[in-house]
């Protein structure tokens, strides 16, 4: 099973903060969610009945997992955020394509009392991980319903897909900031 950040993370609505990022730090503050909910939910099953069959081989599993995070106006709820969950699970061998199903479950969270410097991590890493649960099971019962053993998606450890995705983008700024400029000051690609 692949889990793993893709682009979507780059183009979340909640820009990175440019100071260093300790996800840690983000775990003791007030996080209000006020709604979960099913945004979206596909499931196909392109070749059934013969997928369903007892003799399939069984198929390879792919699993992919988004992020993203935008602030929303409330007048009456300050720092108002809808985090989303996207996973998409397929299921195909080299013959045909079992099943794909497609979750965008969000999360409407609140950030009471939390410099604006944490609400990053806080939104990418502390809220999924209250969501991810519930996208689990409809994942499974998703699955079950479409006449296959249920899927059931192992834990996902979100700050380090989080420190995947900008901590490597934070250790170049952070390099950047520190070196003293040299030459025309263009990039070098160092790999």
């Amino acid at each position: 099973m692949t889990k793993k950040p893709t682009k979507k993370d780059k183009e979340t609505a909640v820009e990175a903060p440019d100071e260093a990022i300790d996800p840690r730090k983000a775990k003791n503050t007030s996080v209000v969610v006020h709604a979960q909910y099913v945004k979206d939910i596909s499931f196909e099953n392109p070749n059934a009945p013969k997928t369903l069959k007892a003799n399939q081989a069984r198929p390879q599993m792919d699993i992919n997992i988004n992020l993203d995070a935008k602030p929303l106006e409330d007048e009456n709820i300050q720092g108002l955020y809808e985090v989303a969950i996207m996973m998409t699970a397929t299921a195909k061998n080299d013959e045909m394509t079992f099943f794909v199903a497609e979750i965008t479950y969000g999360i409407l969270a609140s950030l009471n009392e939390v410099p604006e410097s944490q609400h990053h991590p806080i939104l990418l890493i502390e809220v999924p991980k209250l969501g991810f649960p519930y996208v689990r099971q409809i994942l499974s019962s998703l699955t079950a319903q479409g006449g296959y053993p249920p899927l059931l998606v192992n834990p996902v450890d979100f700050e380090s897909m989080y420190m995947e995705q900008f901590g490597k983008e934070q250790g170049a700024a952070d390099a950047g900031d520190k070196a003293e400029p040299q030459g025309d000051g263009a990039d070098k690609d160092d790999d």
